[in-house]
């Protein structure tokens, strides 16, 4: 299940080759994208994030306590 949510959340993210970096934090994930543009928040939220704030190509995620998990899920399918 949370490998599924994971793949949501970087589908969501535009993809693998959109993700520059990606860190967990304790209630977020915090991640930088090459193009702001191919983020598809309303896919965030789909995918069970609780929220979503963007500033140019930052993007942090707001996944809960699953915030570890989750980066490393999305690690592991980069």
């Amino acid at each position: 299940m949370a490998a599924d949510k994971a793949a949501a959340i970087l589908a969501a993210l535009g993809g693998g080759s959109n993700v520059v970096e990606i860190e967990p934090c304790i209630t977020r994930l915090r991640c930088e994208v090459s193009d702001g543009a191919k983020v598809d928040e309303a896919g965030l939220k789909a995918a069970g994030a609780h929220g979503v704030m963007r500033q140019g190509s930052i993007v942090q995620v707001v996944v809960g306590p699953e915030a570890d998990s989750l980066a490393e899920d999305i690690e592991d399918l980069l």
